[in-house]
């Protein structure tokens, strides 16, 4: 008997087997036991999930000697015509290679005669997106108004190319990728069926590299059986088709998180030697590096991870936080969009290498902000020295724990903020306030209780003292911000860079960040990134914030003359300007009644 490959001889042959479109099934399946068959179908979905499959299904329930029923035979003539493809009432036609407007008119011509043994005449046009404009426009009417024995399946990979006119005209089902997991059972399946021995973890390496796609995964089987000698195992895999392999990247990632350079760019070393390409292994390394920060998150399920978390390197997973792993993945994905342009890929990944050693010593904007707001408070009096930094103890990484514990500060940036606060504490004890009772920063602001002050002026209320201290204190956090955010977001955009630092100092009125402008020319530049702002500024403050941008306009008061102040007190001279007259003399008034 002839070989057959694994995805021609797993093809579903009815409804029940069409894995992973349970809804396209279902809903076939009901319109054809209730006898509601349209004249036309779409089937759009990603590449080998089952389209052509369920449209050579749809011809046998439709021509089944049984039927019409959801359930075919497999038996009768009909469907074993159909399932070799010699049918002639089942017409398939490859959109690709038959594009013109001169097929579709051959088509025309056909449908006016009725099927030759069967109940319907069904055409089967694979990728129909193909088609030409002109082959869609002769194809409207016909699909719109066939005869009754005439059934059209159109079959795409790129719903978009087909016009709205056909997709009007047909009833759509959307198909879908498979899960991993479902993958994986198929493999199990078609191994069992072969004899072939295969593990746990070669089977979801498989799945995960067909992407979701059965038939993919069926000829990726196939490729490997023909190598694996009965029994097929990850390490196999991965010395067959050229792959990194877990344990390599394990001792690569191993050695950057302990900070060993010299360790990790030898592990780099041993994998290029094998022949990886750069290429794959920063892709590899990617999905390792992504792997351990959902591993981070809480994450354990195996067919989300790629692989068991027990075979990612432990030590590497205690050592990196969260926040190492998000910049190491970043960094890695900006590695690979440039390996194109660089003068040698091996060049970029040692250097990448390096910057993954020196991850323990990067500190988060939102970490250093919340550490300056502590210090500044420090230094107010208003709490006490951290006890990290009051001892000056190097940080080291501790095992994951189940409680979130707040992030510690790097061993240099720990002791650059011990020497700052000692400074500042020097400085407050050898300052003195004049007067009979030394005042301390960290000491109130006494209240004043009677009506009215010693020098004539207000009282300050409680709630001003309030207001006035939590101000200064804020003053700080507002220049970090405004410092921050201009630095982070002006690397990918001068010009809001530029309209930032022309804002006038921000404050904080409770959870609002107002960015007062001198102009509305400046503001209107800021404004299309108010979310942006936003969220970097929450982020470095640690509490939800809303940006609210103001244009302060100084309006000038108007100059007052020695004349106009003249003229309030003079009502005759108001009148001569309102009324553009002159004052006469006063022997003149005497002379005009005499002339008169």
């Amino acid at each position: 008997m002839p070989y057959e490959i694994t995805a021609t001889r797993k093809r579903p042959q009815n409804f029940e087997e069409l894995r992973g479109q349970e809804f396209v099934s279902a809903t076939l399946a009901a319109s054809i036991a209730s006898g509601r068959i349209a004249h036309a179908y779409l089937f759009s979905g990603p590449r080998g999930c089952g389209k052509t499959s369920a449209a050579r299904i749809l011809a046998k329930s439709l021509n089944c000697e049984e039927g019409p029923t959801a359930k075919p035979c497999g038996k009768c003539r009909s469907c074993l015509e159909i399932a070799r493809g010699s049918s002639l009432d089942v017409i398939e036609i490859d959109g690709a290679s038959n594009t013109s407007v001169d097929n579709i008119r051959q088509i025309k011509d056909e449908v006016l005669f009725p099927p030759n043994g069967g109940r319907y005449k069904v055409y089967i046009i694979d990728e129909v997106h193909m088609l030409s404009n002109s082959a869609f426009n002769a194809l409207l009417k016909t699909i719109e108004e066939p005869p009754p024995y005439i059934v059209f399946i159109f079959a795409t990979t790129e719903l978009h190319k087909v016009p709205a006119t056909i997709k009007s005209r047909c009833q759509q089902f959307a198909f879908h990728f498979l899960a991993i997991d479902a993958l994986k059972a198929l493999l199990s399946e078609a191994a069992a069926e072969t004899g072939v021995e295969a593990e746990e973890e070669a089977l979801l390496w498989i799945a995960k590299e067909a992407g979701g796609s059965p038939r993919d995964a069926y000829t990726l089987f196939d490729q490997v059986v023909s190598f694996a000698e009965g029994r097929v195992t990850a390490a196999l895999i991965q010395d067959k088709l050229g792959l990194t392999g877990l344990d390599a990247l394990g001792s690569m990632f191993r050695a950057a998180a302990a900070g060993e350079p010299g360790a990790a760019l030898t592990a780099l070393d041993g994998i290029l030697v094998r022949g990886v390409s750069p290429e794959q292994l920063v892709s590899e390394a990617t999905e390792y590096c992504r792997a351990m920060l959902l591993i981070k998150c809480g994450i354990e399920k195996s067919a989300l991870l790629g692989s068991p978390v027990s075979a990612y390197d432990q030590e590497a997973l205690s050592a990196f936080t969260a926040e190492s792993l998000e910049r190491a993945l970043a960094g890695l994905l900006d590695l690979y969009r440039n390996l194109r342009y660089t003068v040698d890929p091996r060049f970029e990944l040692e250097l990448a290498v390096a910057r993954l050693c020196r991850l323990a010593d990067y500190v988060s904007p939102a970490e250093l902000a919340a550490t300056v707001a502590s210090l500044k408070r420090v230094i107010a009096g208003d709490a006490a020295l951290p006890p990290a930094l009051a001892k000056g103890e190097p940080r080291r990484p501790e095992a994951p724990t189940a409680e979130k514990k707040k992030p510690e500060l790097p061993p240099r940036l720990s002791a650059a903020f011990e020497s700052l606060a000692a400074t500042a504490e020097q400085s407050l004890a050898a300052t003195e306030v004049p007067g009979p009772l030394p005042v301390s920063l960290s000491s109130p602001r006494p209240l004043v209780m009677n009506d009215a002050s010693e020098d004539g002026e207000e009282p300050i209320e409680p709630a001003e003292q309030a207001e006035q201290g939590s101000s200064g204190n804020q003053g700080g956090l507002e220049d970090t911000l405004r410092a921050s955010v201009i630095a982070e977001l002006g690397r990918s955009s001068p010009v809001l860079k530029t309209g930032l630092a022309s804002s006038l100092p921000w404050r904080i009125e409770l959870s609002k960040l107002v960015i007062p402008f001198r102009s509305g020319m400046d503001e209107s530049v800021v404004r299309p990134s108010v979310a942006d702002i936003a969220a970097k500024a929450s982020g470095l403050a640690g509490r939800q914030l809303k940006v609210e941008l103001i244009v302060e306009l100084k309006k000038p008061e108007p100059a007052r003359s020695a004349a106009a102040a003249g003229e309030e007190s003079d009502p005759v001279a108001v009148v001569e300007r309102v009324f553009r007259g002159k004052r006469l003399p006063v022997g003149a008034r005497g002379e005009s009644d005499e002339l008169r």
